[in-house]
């Protein structure tokens, strides 16, 4: 089962590039220590939350750009091997010069259950929900039909990750991002079009799609009020 290290973070809009230029430049080292694919997906249309949103999450500034991104690893085993030899190969040097601050991301270890996660991508609309812990079967079923339906409607892929390692961070955290409850876990969830264009024109269809009601608290133990979401440009897909 493929394994995402999943990431919430904001950098200043005007880094772009630099961003860009160093997510590239890290790939080989990912690659190296067993990584299937890495996508940084730069915020498009991240809307604000009436209760918390994606740029409250990463706690985002006016010059600033969310963005929504991940690392696929074949499974748990190499994920969590990759980041001991990260840290192991990184002491006692420094850390280079980063076109964000660190110290508000957001990193979270997820199972895949449904989906592609190394499918290449074109548009992506990222979400993160609190679902109920006891409701996995529940939810992988429902999302797997809800797949099948964006498949329909012209999606590439849809992809679902199980929260597995959420770590609490000093500053923010997946936990405090969907103001998860204690019988709750976090899922980390993309879906994926060829461009903005066919998204667009997707998303109306599915909405009054009435397969749609099949998914929410009922059927998948999800509280869609605190689901964060935004769509995000592939500033790297490697």
């Amino acid at each position: 089962m493929t394994y995402v290290s999943g990431f919430l973070l904001a950098a200043p809009t005007a880094n772009r590039e630099a961003y860009r230029k160093q997510a590239e430049e890290a790939w080989p080292m990912f690659k190296g220590y067993g990584a299937l694919s890495m996508v940084e997906g730069w915020g498009d249309q991240v809307p604000d939350g009436k209760i918390n949103s994606i740029n409250s999450a990463v706690m985002r500034k006016e010059d600033e750009t969310s963005l929504f991104s991940w690392v696929v690893w074949p499974d748990k085993k190499t994920s969590d091997e990759a980041e001991r030899q990260m840290m192991a190969d990184m002491e006692g040097k420094e850390f280079p010069e980063m076109p964000f601050d660190g110290k508000r991301m957001i990193i979270g270890g997820f199972q895949t259950i449904v989906g592609d996660p190394t499918a290449k991508t074109g548009y992506i609309d990222g979400t993160v929900m609190p679902v109920q812990a006891d409701k996995r079967e529940a939810y992988t079923a429902a999302s797997e039909k809800m797949a099948a339906l964006f498949k329909e409607y012209g999606a590439i892929s849809v992809v679902d990750a199980w929260g597995d390692n959420l770590p609490e961070g000093k500053v923010n955290d997946f936990h405090m991002a969907v103001l998860r409850k204690p019988d709750e876990t976090v899922v980390f969830s993309w879906i994926n079009w060829k461009d903005k264009a066919t998204r667009d024109a997707a998303w109306e269809k599915v909405m009054a799609d009435p397969r749609m009601e099949e998914f929410g608290p009922h059927t998948a133990g999800v509280d869609m009020s605190r689901m964060i979401f935004g769509s995000f440009v592939p500033l790297v897909d490697v």
